[in-house]
């Protein structure tokens, strides 16, 4: 089976609670995702799907996926799409860093090589664990009054993970993670997630301010230094995400205790390729995880659903539902929320099936 074509597909999704906003003031509206199909002379195509959160979060940004799919793409016509190490190596040496890039198109080949062998990409993962998965809810920042009342609501959808987006001024911070967890119930999990958010002496007065609150701690500050430092200074269960970006500095971070979780993000380790290399690390070292992406909707959801669900259940912290963030379906076939869980699909790679006149026509094509 040879590569004989490669397209991407522009799409806006929209949020269905208007805008979602995190640290430094950042905010979206409408994200901007690109959706990529690997045809094959087989006749089999897969998709994947990359979209940043915006282009202030991590380095990416949405018009990049597009830009590198026409440098890598000349380099990937005629490779057999089902040799998935030898695939990355190629893209590895075509362009250096940027995995984010080449997210969708490693994330494309797996759905080509479930299809090609009749089974799932969560069977080829690893296998199937259990019937579904746990999700999380993020909290967008807001005052903490409003932050609070939201808890109910998401936990009538099923949500009994709740990521509080904090970050922001310190006092206020402080006043958030109280406010919420005031509402929270037995068998609740509350994540104060900063998103780098705070300098180091406003993460040391927070987490000192709520040493008697239940919530984890994650990403605090921008550099893992300042991460590890804020680390040592607190008895919180603490998470890293953005300063995980690679199996050096995961295994860095496991080495230093670092880390009582880690968020593992598809696009940002490269695909699911190197996210499993990343997950199965996890496994062997008993470090928890998130497993999920920067952003995406049904196509990404899909994705992260394969993974989650193909990781023990010991050491899955939790994962995520994005495709019920947002107002716009791309494809059909990709997991739904149900009580607070997920599903992988059980048919052949990621068992979507895209929806082509949502995508509209291409805005890249390599042939």
């Amino acid at each position: 089976m040879r590569i004989t074509r490669l397209r991407a597909h522009r799409v806006e999704l929209p949020l269905r609670e208007g805008s979602y906003s995190w640290s430094g003031s950042k905010s979206v509206t409408v994200f901007d995702s690109t959706i990529v199909a690997v045809e094959t002379d087989a006749g089999i195509t897969g998709y994947g799907e990359c979209c940043p959160l915006g282009p202030f979060y991590l380095p990416a940004y949405a018009d990049g996926v597009r830009a590198g799919l026409r440098q890598l793409g000349p380099h990937l016509l005629g490779e057999d799409p089902t040799q998935l190490a030898k695939l990355n190596a190629t893209m590895d040496a075509a362009l250096l860093g940027h995995p984010y890039v080449k997210s969708a198109i490693d994330i494309a080949c797996w759905d080509i090589l479930g299809q090609a062998t009749g089974q799932s990409v969560c069977v080829l993962l690893g296998g199937r664990f259990g019937d579904d998965v746990l999700l999380y809810r993020a909290i967008s920042q807001q005052s903490p009054e409003q932050m609070a009342e939201k808890v109910a609501g998401y936990r009538a959808e099923g949500y009994r993970r709740f990521q509080l987006k904090v970050g922001g001024e310190a006092d206020l911070d402080m006043d958030r993670i109280r406010a919420v967890a005031a509402k929270l119930e037995p068998g609740d999990r509350l994540v104060a997630d900063a998103n780098t958010g705070w300098l180091m002496h406003d993460a040391l007065r927070v987490v000192r301010a709520v040493r008697d609150v239940d919530v984890y701690i994650e990403q605090p500050c921008r550099s893992y230094e300042e991460c590890l430092t804020v680390r040592r200074h607190t008895d919180h269960p603490f998470v890293l995400d953005e300063s995980i970006d690679s199996l050096d500095v995961l295994l860095r971070g496991h080495a230093d205790r670092a880390m009582d979780v880690v968020n593992i993000k598809i696009s940002k380790f490269g695909g699911l390729t190197k996210a499993r290399q990343a997950r199965d690390v996890c496994v062997s070292l008993g470090v928890a995880m998130t497993l999920e992406d920067s952003w995406g909707g049904d196509i990404t959801t899909a994705a992260i659903a394969h993974l989650a669900h193909s990781t023990p259940p010991r050491f899955l912290f939790t994962t995520t539902d994005f495709n019920s963030y947002v107002t716009v379906s791309t494809a059909d076939g990709a997991p739904q929320r149900k009580n607070g869980r997920m599903a992988a699909s059980t048919e052949p790679g990621l068992g979507v099936r895209p929806k082509m006149d949502v995508l509209g026509p291409a805005v890249v094509e390599v042939a």
